[in-house]
């Protein structure tokens, strides 16, 4: 059975950014997919501070829970990853999670599909947005989209639930995860996976 990760970057586990999720979990279930939401916003998640132990180690220095989500992310088919708005940006602790996450794993996110989703008041949503598909798109990982940017609005979980549109453009983006997972799926074993190249490494060390 295909599976998605929601990661839940606010400090609330019933809130709006939760609320959205949740709206994504019922349409997954309907076709198919397992889904679960992990709350990331409320944990105590610090920075990376760019040791490079991960690469000895295999797992991030801090076992924390990006360690216990790391092999959730490796088998799971697809990731979501939501957050509220903060000053027109990502919650910081889904920002230090995200950052960790993917710096300390080593296995290839390539074909995963990847999903952002943003909950605010009023402003910052696309920008927020911009910020965590940037995780998805230096990865390999295809973006999934829907009828609108992907986003609610709403300061507290009922005003989310009245933002009719928000919810719709939730429903359609998880269908369109679902079917972009089963379609890779089945591209895979027809055509096998695109060839990835990796011997260029540009950093102009030599400062020419």
């Amino acid at each position: 059975m295909a599976k998605v990760i929601l990661l839940n970057g606010s400090p609330k586990a019933n809130g709006c950014t939760a609320t959205a999720l949740q709206e994504m979990v019922k349409v997954f279930e309907a076709e198919g997919v397992d889904a679960e939401i992990i709350n990331v916003g409320n944990k105590d998640i610090r920075g990376c501070i760019a040791c490079g132990k991960c690469q000895e180690l295999g797992k991030c220095v801090f076992d924390d829970l990006v360690n216990e989500v790391a092999p959730k992310f490796e088998e799971a088919d697809g990731i979501v990853v939501g957050s509220p708005v903060y000053y027109a940006s990502p919650n910081g602790t889904i920002l230090s999670f995200m950052d960790r996450l993917f710096y300390s794993t080593s296995f290839s996110k390539h074909l995963k599909v990847g999903a952002a989703v943003v909950s605010a008041r009023r402003g910052g949503n696309t920008a927020t947005f911009d910020v965590l598909n940037k995780y998805f798109s230096i990865s390999g990982m295809p973006i999934a989209t829907s009828t609108y940017w992907n986003q609610v609005h709403g300061f507290t979980a009922d005003d989310v639930k009245k933002d009719l549109e928000g919810l719709q453009t939730m429903r359609n983006l998880a269908r369109n995860m679902a079917f972009m997972i089963k379609a890779f799926s089945d591209a895979k074993d027809k055509y096998g996976e695109p060839e990835v190249e990796r011997g260029s490494f540009t950093s102009f060390s030599d400062g020419k």
